[in-house]
């Protein structure tokens, strides 16, 4: 645990179980997916605690604030001490589970189903008359 010199920023992402592996963390942060404080990070910079975190893995943007430090990796209960997620970053999070949830997968082609040739064969007969 570092305190006051802060620890890298792609070693706390895999500490606090962000990314499975501190290449991924890495691979994020060149990407431009990772912003401390508002601006770009680089992979050795500095995170200290209270610095917010902008991070976008996926479709899903998350906010949060540092809320401890570390550089290895331990259980689950242990990296969620080590931030908190923003209000307004849960109600996105919230928001897009809805959204998934009402929005049922649409049948992107292939062979009818049984209940889909009931259907067509239902509709059909209504032309008919």
């Amino acid at each position: 645990m570092n305190s006051d010199t802060g620890t890298r920023i792609d070693k706390w992402l895999w500490a606090a179980r962000f990314f499975k592996t501190r290449g991924l963390a890495k691979a994020a942060i060149e990407g431009g997916h990772v912003h401390i404080n508002g601006a770009r990070a680089k992979p050795a910079r500095n995170v200290h605690t209270g610095d917010t975190l902008d991070l976008t893995i996926g479709e899903r943007k998350i906010t949060l604030v540092v809320a401890g430090l570390s550089d290895t990796r331990g259980p689950a209960p242990v990296a969620q001490q080590l931030y908190a997620e923003t209000p307004e970053s849960l109600a996105r999070a919230d928001a897009a589970r809805a959204e998934r949830r009402l929005g049922a997968p649409a049948r992107t082609g292939g062979r009818p189903t049984k209940r889909d040739r009931r259907a067509i064969h239902r509709f059909n007969e209504g032309a008919d008359r």
